[in-house]
Formats: structure tokens, C-alpha cells, sequence
């Protein structure tokens, strides 16, 4: 079977130019690539002769002979013999140099890469965190707060460009802009970052001597900061666009702080609400009375105590908690009672406790005879 005419295959008119055969090429290649035709038996051969027509027409010299005498060029003695390119013979590393050409095209949105002169100049400044520290009360009622940073930013004697005087940078000589470079082997291309440029595609030829050509420099930062009221540990408060300058001139990062509650002495924080625990004297627990508890937005609140309360007693004081952090509405306060038992007694108190014990005993029969069966078990053991 006679091989079909070289321009015919990618679709071009004899003479094209060099552009016109590389953009050919590279989208016949799209369009036939096996992996995107897998289910049409005849991409992958059609793949093969798009592949070996633009092997020809891509070299000058193969273009000029092909052009005058057509594939005759490349059979028998008159081009060296064999195919030019293909998957065959030694024209493995053609392929894989052509495909190389087209591998961006093909696979570069997934990879995030871009060729040539569209590769990014500067890239993006790295995020910043900062660890803040703050207090119950500040979470709770909120605050402006000045924070210093030290980071990198923008230089300001070359407006970011790291060359000296605002020269513009050159295309990287290594990687011809690209950015990364390419080694082959055999059928496989492995690709790498530019050493020369570490990736930017360009270089400096007289860097800022203030930035040393990165396009930054290191200073400490004031930043007024709002935090919002009912921050708790682990809140995340994100300030775009302030984190590290980016290098020569690329955008900057963020900055985000993380809030970090300190422990209070009197209220133990759960979520929204708080919780606190409240001595209360015995006569006060034993007959009820009033006592005034301390509130977290620092003014006090009177609760009332039932007669016969004890240790271990919970009660609520509604909305003295933590206000929401996002959303409306506020926590409640819970106080715990704890009923202190009276030390350093004088006589007088001795004496007027000991006759309440005995009234308590009157009162109370059933507890009167456990008490004594108590005291009898206990002397029938001494004996």
C-alpha cells in the first residue's frame, strides 16, 4: 500500500511553513492520541503516520528532499534507509522528541505547567501563619489587636523585578523559557526543574543589589488584626494578601492567625457556655439566702439559693455565657455549688454546734436510732 502524501496527513498544502507544520502536528496529535481514542482501532496507526509525516517536514533538510523527490528521498540508498521516525528501527528518540513537543499541549492543564514565554515570570509568596494568644475576656467581648510580623516583602529599589535600575529579565538561555529541561531515554522523556533559573524560565543579568535579585527583602510588619467576639482555641482568622511577598514581583500570600484561648481561674469554657463553681457557707446552703457570683463581661449576678442545698448543685444563670461565634444569640452561665464547712471554730461555736447536732437527732427520730445501732455495732466489736 502506497504511503499517503506527507502534507495530505496533517492536512496541510505543500510549501507550509515550519509554524503551520508544528501547529498541524499538534493537533492531529490531540485528535488521534490513542488514550483519547480507545475505542477506534485505527487512531493509534493514524497516530503513527501523523507522527512520522511531521519527523520529515519538521527537519529542513528531510522537508527540502521530501519536497523535490518525495518519499523516494527516504527509500533505498538516497535518505540513509529506514523509516524516519516511527516507532521503529532508531528513530525511537525522533518520537520521543516529537512527542515531547506536544506533551504540554496534551497533558500541560493537568500537570499546571505552561510552555514557553506564557511560563509565569515571578511566582506566588508563601502563606504565613501566626500563633495569637488571647484571653477569656477578649474572646468574649472582642478586640482591635496590633500584631508584628516578620516577613518578606516587596523591594522597594526595583519594585519587585530583582534587576537593578527595572531591567527586564532574559529568557533563560538553558531552558529557553520553558522553565524545566528534558532528558531522553529511549522511548521515555523525564523532565526536571531548570537549574539555571530553578524553574521561572528567566534570568537576571544585573540583579538589585538591595534584594540580591529575589525581588524581596525580610522586614517586620504591623498589622492591625479584628478579632471577633466568641473566638475559641483553633479559630482561623485569614488576612489575604499579606502573607511573604512573592519572588520578583509575584503576588503575595496570605496571613492567617490562629487563636489560641488562655485558660481562665474561675470559668472553665464548653463551646458557648461556661461553667464556675461558687463556695457557699454552710448556714447559707442549710436555711437559702442570696449570694452574688461574678459574670465573665466583669459585673456580678445575683442568684438564690433553695434552703437545704448542696455541694454538687447545679443552677443557671441564662445568657451570662459566650456569645456565638457565627450566628446570633449567647451561652449560659452554670455555677456549681460547693457548701464550705466551717474551720477554726471557737468554743461558743463548738458548743452551739454540737446542741444542733442534738436538736438535729430530736428531729429526727429514724436517724437518731441508726446513729445508735451504728454506736452499738462498733462497741460490740471492741469488746
Amino acid at each position: 500500500m502506497s504511503k499517503r502524501d506527507y502534507y495530505e496527513v496533517l492536512g496541510l498544502k505543500k510549501g507550509a511553513s515550519a509554524d503551520e507544520i508544528k501547529k498541524a502536528y499538534r493537533t492531529k496529535a490531540k485528535e488521534l492520541h490513542p488514550d483519547r481514542n480507545a475505542d477506534n482501532p485505527k487512531a493509534e496507526d493514524q497516530f503513527k503516520e501523523a507522527n512520522e509525516a511531521y519527523e520529515v517536514l519538521k527537519d529542513a533538510d528531510k522537508k527540502a528532499a521530501y519536497d523535490r523527490y518525495g518519499h523516494a528521498a527516504f527509500e533505498g540508498g538516497m535518505g540513509g534507509g529506514g523509516r524516519p521516525g516511527g516507532f521503529s528501527g532508531g528513530g525511537q528518540g525522533d518520537f520521543a522528541s516529537a512527542f515531547s513537543d506536544v506533551f504540554d499541549d496534551l497533558f500541560g492543564d493537568f500537570m499546571g505547567g505552561q510552555r514557553g514565554g506564557g511560563r509565569q515570570r515571578a511566582s506566588r509568596g508563601a502563606d504565613l501563619r501566626y500563633n495569637l494568644r488571647v484571653t477569656l475576656e477578649d474572646a468574649f467581648a472582642g478586640l482591635q489587636k496590633t500584631i508584628q510580623v516578620p516577613t518578606s516583602v516587596q523591594c522597594g529599589s526595583c519594585s519587585g523585578s530583582g534587576a537593578e535600575g527595572g531591567a527586564e529579565p532574559t529568557t533563560c538561555p538553558t531552558c529557553s523559557g520553558m522553565g524545566k529541561v528534558r532528558a531522553t531515554q529511549g522511548f521515555f522523556t523525564v523532565e526536571r526543574t531548570c537549574p539555571t533559573c530553578s524553574g521561572l524560565g528567566q534570568t537576571i543579568k544585573n540583579p538589585c543589589k538591595t534584594c540580591s535579585g529575589a525581588g524581596r527583602v525580610q522586614k517586620e510588619r504591623a498589622l492591625s488584626v479584628n478579632i471577633p467576639k466568641g473566638v475559641e482555641t483553633g479559630t482561623r482568622i485569614r488576612l489575604a494578601g499579606e502573607g511573604e511577598a512573592g519572588l520578583r514581583g509575584g503576588p503575595p500570600g496570605d496571613l492567617y492567625i490562629f487563636i489560641e484561648v488562655a485558660q481562665h481561674e474561675l470559668f472553665e469554657r464548653d463551646g458557648v457556655h461556661l461553667h464556675c463553681r461558687v463556695p457557699v457557707s454552710m448556714t447559707v446552703a442549710a436555711l437559702g439566702g442570696n449570694i452574688e457570683v461574678p459574670t465573665i463581661d466583669g459585673g456580678r449576678s445575683r442568684v438564690a439559693i433553695p434552703a437545704g442545698s448542696q455541694s454538687g448543685r447545679q443552677m443557671r444563670l441564662r445568657s451570662k455565657g459566650m456569645p456565638a461565634l457565627r450566628g446570633a444569640g449567647q451561652g449560659d452561665m452554670f455555677i456549681e455549688l460547693a457548701v464550705e464547712t466551717p474551720v477554726n471554730l471557737t468554743a461558743k461555736q463548738k458548743d452551739l454546734l454540737r446542741e444542733f447536732e442534738e436538736l438535729s437527732e430530736d428531729n429526727n427520730p429514724e436517724s437518731k436510732s441508726f446513729f445508735k445501732s451504728v454506736k452499738g455495732f462498733w462497741d460490740s466489736m471492741k469488746g
